[in-house]
Parts: C-alpha cells; sequence; structure tokens
C-alpha cells in the first residue's frame, strides 16, 4: 500500500513535470512573430538578384494576375484617341450615392459641393478650380473627365494612385447628375417636383 503510495505521488509529480513543460515549449512556440520570419526589406541588399537590389521590377512582357487592362474605355476614357461619350456600365442610383460619397472626399475640397470651384481650400486662399458647372465642362464627354482625374489636369495632380479606376466612373457619373442639377429646365422635372416648385412661388 506504501509503495502504491509512493508510485502515484511520482506519477503525479512526473505529469506536473511534463505538463510544465509542455506549456513552456508551447510558450516558447507561440513567440514567433512577423518580424522574426525571414524576409526582405525594401531597398536592402541582397545578392541573389541582378545588381544586388531587393526592389525589382515586374519582368518584361508580364501583367500581374487580375490587371490585365484590355478595355481602353473602361481604362483611359478613351477609344481611338477619342473621349468616351458613354459610361463602360451602368449606373445605378446607389452607384450614384457612392459616387457622391467619393466626390465629397476627393472633390468637394477644391471643386465645392456644388461644383462652382468654391470648395474649402480655395476659401483659404489656394488657387480657384475650374467650375464643373460651365457650359465646356457640361458639354464634356465622360472620357474627358476620367482622363483629368487619371492624368491630372492643370494644378490637379493624378488621382490615379488613389481613387480606384471603378470609383472614377461613380465620381463622374454623379459630377454629370450634380451639372444637370444646377442646369435642369423645369420641362425635364418630374411633376412632383415641378408642384413642390410651384408651390414655393
Amino acid at each position: 500500500m506504501q509503495r502504491t503510495t509512493q508510485t502515484l505521488q511520482i506519477l503525479r509529480k512526473t505529469g506536473l513535470v511534463c505538463a510544465l513543460l509542455c506549456l513552456a515549449l508551447l510558450a516558447v512556440g507561440c513567440t514567433m512573430t512577423m518580424r522574426d520570419q525571414p524576409r526582405v526589406d525594401p531597398y536592402e541588399p541582397n545578392a541573389f538578384f541582378p545588381k544586388e537590389q531587393s526592389a525589382q521590377l515586374p519582368v518584361d512582357d508580364t501583367v500581374p494576375y487580375g490587371d490585365a487592362r484590355t478595355d481602353d474605355a473602361l481604362y483611359t476614357g478613351q477609344v481611338d484617341g477619342q473621349y468616351v461619350e458613354a459610361f463602360p456600365f451602368s449606373i445605378t442610383k446607389e452607384d450614384l450615392e457612392y459616387g457622391r460619397q467619393r466626390y465629397d472626399i476627393y472633390c468637394a475640397p477644391c471643386h465645392g459641393y456644388t461644383g462652382n470651384g468654391d470648395g474649402m481650400v480655395v476659401q483659404r486662399g489656394f488657387k480657384e478650380p475650374p467650375n464643373l458647372n460651365q457650359d465646356r465642362l457640361r458639354e464634356a464627354a465622360p472620357g474627358y473627365f476620367y482622363y483629368a482625374i487619371t492624368n491630372g489636369f492643370g494644378s490637379m495632380p493624378s488621382y490615379a494612385n488613389r481613387i480606384p479606376v471603378h470609383d472614377r466612373w461613380l465620381i463622374i457619373a454623379y459630377v454629370k447628375a450634380l451639372q444637370l442639377s444646377q442646369h435642369a429646365s423645369v420641362t425635364e422635372l418630374p411633376q412632383e417636383d415641378v408642384d413642390k416648385l410651384e408651390a414655393t412661388q
């Protein structure tokens, strides 16, 4: 009986030691973080590559996966050197609302919420941008606006690295709706809106 008790005590101590050892091993194994993994930092010298540079350009004549830009209208706003007159995909009411949000973020600081070129940065002394409601821009093709957003125009920088392709088109759709809202004739309005106008006069 005494021997059995001693054996059980030894087993308990051994089990406790094993459990503690396992926990210690797990704790050591869990300390691996992203910074501890082998990697190449940007611009770090690396003898594996030509010129011993870790930063590499894409291989010649290759296209990153999912980036084959075969639709000129969608990605350049032009076809055969002419600005496209129509949007490369259909625009929904939800698209216009999203375009308004993007416009408010990226365009309104300069162009203003109505497109008149009186945004907050202009009020702080910066150069006034073109009024989006002037005849020349109201008659401009959507592709013209896409080209300007992508490549910049005058003192406006390129937004290609800030606004995704699809979002640029939605901003343009909202700009076209904004222009229409500032210049629509009464005959183009739905009857309910005409009734509201007449009620205010």
